[in-house]
């Protein structure tokens, strides 16, 4: 089989199913983020206690790293049914209205984009947060009135990747304010190695080591990883995963070392090559390498930030010296990019 056969395996029907099954069930097995582990034991132990929903939480960070799964574990935790939105889906305030009457007591409204909500929507939430309680108004002119509808106590978890963009009254009303962070290679190791006998895929240290430190620190790539290699091995190495095979199977979907894809590559090839380093702001990049302002910033940015490879200033974008070094490049002067 091509390589270009085997690339065709990325198109999985069951790929969105696959993430899904791969979730944790419980606190308990949830892998990495230790302090909001921590915290979110002590305040679920204690409102089961008190016979309460658990308070309000806002989780924010990068994409991949787990929002939408603490979520599942926190609805499971309590015992409430969860339902699921995001802030572009609530277009009107009758949208969120008719979410919120028809939750359960107990259960959990989670809010993909939050920070994407419309002003108009959100002002709905505030009396729903507080008090259980939602305004609506009848009518319209003068002879428009308020009536007021108890609703379910309930908890909200709002999701964001963009924390900044958050309201200052919406924030207030969340309870328990937390940032997921990228996890360590080991923690993706111990992630990969569940999702691997979940989906009955043979794999030792090294192939599990050589998918984690590729995965860019987040668990949804590192099981995203995890299965294209699957298909590699099955089509290539008879279905088994080490090190070697991974090493293979990575260079053929164009994952380098560093855990970079073709976008990132186009962003460096772009900043260093295109614009001799830069600054470059960010709707000029984001044409140059064919992608979405808000995509490079939420999804691309940060990981290049961490490896610092680029930096964020107010002229704009610009590469520093770690990323001339990773593309084989001599910079034209140091003094500009930094080290």
């Amino acid at each position: 089989m091509s390589d270009k056969e085997v690339l065709a395996l990325i198109a999985d029907p069951l790929e969105e199913e696959a993430e899904s099954s791969l979730r944790p069930a419980s606190l308990d097995e949830f892998v990495g983020q230790p302090e909001l582990r921590e915290h979110l034991d002590i305040v679920l132990e204690a409102a089961r206690a008190r016979g309460e929903p658990v308070g309000h939480l806002l989780l924010s960070g990068p994409p991949g790293l787990g929002k939408t799964t603490m979520a599942h574990v926190v609805a499971r935790e309590m015992g409430g049914a969860l339902r699921q939105t995001s802030g572009p889906a609530l277009e009107r305030a009758g949208d969120l209205a008719a979410i919120l009457t028809n939750l359960e007591d107990a259960g959990v409204l989670f809010i993909d984009e939050i920070h994407r909500l419309p002003r108009t929507v959100e002002e709905v939430l505030y009396p729903a947060m507080e008090d259980y309680q939602l305004d609506l108004v009848i009518g319209k002119g003068p002879s428009a009135h308020t009536i007021r509808l108890d609703l379910p106590r309930f908890t909200l978890i709002g999701a964001t990747t963009r924390a900044g963009l958050i309201t200052g009254p919406l924030r207030s009303r969340f309870e328990l304010l937390e940032r997921l962070d990228y996890y360590p290679v080991e923690d993706l190791e111990q992630i990969i190695r569940r999702s691997a006998r979940i989906l009955g895929v043979a794999i030792d240290e090294d192939g599990g080591r050589e998918i984690a430190r590729r995965s860019r620190g987040t668990p949804r790539i590192a099981n995203r990883l995890l299965r294209r290699v699957r298909d590699f091995a099955q089509v290539r190495a008879e279905g088994v995963i080490d090190g070697h095979v991974a090493e293979r199977a990575l260079a053929v979907f164009k994952i380098d070392e560093r855990g970079l894809d073709k976008v990132d590559g186009a962003i460096l090839q772009s900043l260093v090559v295109s614009f001799g380093g830069g600054p470059v702001g960010l709707s000029t990049l984001s044409v140059a390498v064919g992608e979405e302002p808000d995509t490079l910033e939420d999804v691309y940015e940060p990981y290049l930030m961490q490896l610092g490879f680029i930096r964020r200033t107010p002229r704009g974008r610009v590469a520093t010296a770690a990323a001339f070094r990773h593309l084989g490049l001599s910079q034209p002067d140091a003094r500009l990019f930094g080290a």
